[in-house]
């Protein structure tokens, strides 16, 4: 959706001077003449190192194309004093590089980087007007069809239901302070009449909601947010902002004074009220969720069960090979793994949890199955990095040697853990009663001291997001860089054996 043009920011006439448009930027380098409007810039950080990767930038021509912009680090200093955001500028050379593929905030196919010879000034007390925003939206479905695709970064727009789990019946009291601790506020929207989504504001996303929805004098109702990462948390779709996020409000653009005033137009969409999403999991004891089992009204569904662990399962392998890019267990392909999901060949493999642990409570015991982050969130590793280390250290075993359990596995014997599971179609079939567990929660505590709030923010953060790696993956255009160098292929994956991976393509 293009803004329409304010008539505030006209642009000096440069028809002596030869213009491209946007639509015909290719790759390579260019020495002509650019002008747009620059809507927004952002700084991309590397998450580990926190170095400056370089300034990235949105910014939209006079018919209305939008494409991002890149300064790197050494080029900042002579730019960033000048750049203003919402104002005009001409270009001179730029080298057109391949737009990423992974966290995109435009369509097009390049993107305009400063090189060594790049000039860019203001332009002035021109008629030629430009658009002052574009937004790409989603909806709930087509969140949830891109849902970890780490793709491209889509805007929503809605109808606020909860912020930090306080109605707007009342007005939500905020606290800056310690919104500066944690880091982040939870909101929940509702798009039109579709379902309610969870919306994570992150860093500065958070200080600019904050800020923003204090400074209405009326408590705002719609809200809109550009760029958010699509994720599923606890087995639920949610949002996440990023640092490229921008927050509007209200009467702030004109797609939020559509939507408040469709939604003065539809007063029952505001009574509705989607519990299902918005409430807790339900608490329940493993006798209970064996009892929910056997309903023949039961449908899949996500729990809360407290238990202690009393041992890893033996016999079994406690990881498989999955791909690289999508977690789906792998294929063995005649010369090399295939992904059935992906539908590609001459994948790289990478070990994922499957462990299987022995738990029980005060009611019955069960067989939990750890996958994914559920096993690094219990153990503190990787399941590629505990594979790397065996093998490190085990030099002269062969490729199909089996990785016996590791201890990081085998110390969490005697934990008690607040779990996430998920009931499953094979568990609602009787094909297995073994339950999976999707995420590892904090156990009810008393309330937190400030050392206890700093580890839970820390945790809380990587589980909700991994921010600072979305920004260097984007900016560097890798998927999964800093586990590659931990991961091994293989080419012989069997279905309850774990074999070791070879190195190769």
């Amino acid at each position: 959706m293009a803004m329409k043009p304010n008539g505030k920011s006209p642009v000096s006439s440069t028809s002596d001077e030869k213009v491209m448009f946007f639509k015909d930027i290719s790759l390579g380098p260019h020495e002509t003449l650019l002008r747009f409007r620059l809507i927004h810039f952002w700084e991309a950080r590397n998450p580990l190192k926190k170095t400056l990767i370089g300034l990235e930038m949105l910014l939209i021509d006079e018919q209305g194309t939008v494409i991002q912009g890149f300064i790197p680090p050494g080029r900042i200093k002579k730019y960033l004093p000048d750049m203003k955001q919402g104002f005009v500028y001409k270009l001179n050379n730029f080298y057109g590089s391949k737009n990423k593929t992974v966290y995109r905030v435009a369509d097009h196919s390049a993107t305009v980087s400063f090189s060594w010879n790049s000039e860019m000034s203001a332009l002035q007390d021109s008629p030629i007007p430009f658009d002052e925003d574009r937004f790409r939206f989603h909806s709930y479905e087509d969140f949830e069809a891109n849902c970890d695709l780490k793709g491209d970064l889509y805007d929503i727009v809605g109808h606020i239901k909860l912020v930090n789990g306080q109605t707007l019946i009342e007005r939500p009291i905020l606290d800056e302070v310690e919104i500066s601790t944690t880091r982040h506020i939870l909101v929940h929207v509702q798009s039109h009449d579709g379902p309610v989504m969870k919306v994570y504001f992150w860093d500065q996303a958070a200080t600019d909601f904050c800020k923003k929805f204090k400074s209405y004098a009326n408590t705002p109702t719609v809200l809109l947010v550009t760029t958010v990462n699509t994720k599923r948390l606890g087995g639920t779709l949610a949002l996440t902002t990023m640092p490229s996020s921008r927050v509007f409000m209200d009467y702030d653009v004109q797609p939020t004074i559509d939507y408040f005033t469709w939604l003065g137009s539809n007063p029952e969409i505001v009574k509705q009220f989607s519990a299902e999403v918005v409430t807790k999991r339900e608490k329940l004891t493993i006798s209970e969720i064996f009892s929910y089992i056997k309903q023949e009204s039961a449908k899949e569904a996500f729990f809360e069960c407290t238990a202690t662990i009393d041992d890893v399962v033996h016999g079994s392998a406690w990881y498989y090979i999955a791909c690289s890019g999508c977690h789906t267990k792998a294929t063995k392909g005649p010369s090399s793994l295939m992904c059935s999901k992906c539908g590609k060949v001459n994948i790289a493999g990478v070990a994922q949890y499957r462990a299987k642990i022995s738990v029980y409570d005060n009611s019955d015991q069960a067989v939990f199955v750890l996958l994914g982050d559920a096993g690094r969130e219990l153990t503190g590793k990787h399941a590629s990095e505990l594979v790397s280390s065996y093998f490190e250290a085990n030099e002269n075993q062969g490729a199909n040697h089996e990785v016996p359990v590791p201890e990081a596995l085998i110390s969490t014997i005697g934990q008690t853990h607040k779990f996430c599971v998920k009931v499953t179609e094979h568990n609602l079939s009787g094909k297995t009663r073994a339950i999976t567990v999707t995420k590892i929660l904090y156990l009810d505590t008393p309330p937190a001291t400030k050392a206890s709030v700093g580890n839970a923010t820390a945790a809380t953060s990587e589980e909700t997001l991994e921010t600072g790696n979305d920004v260097c993956e984007a900016s560097k255009s890798r998927v999964d860089s800093a586990d590659e160098g931990s991961k091994r292929t293989c080419d012989s994956a069997k279905e309850e054996k774990a074999k070791r991976p070879k190195c190769g393509n």
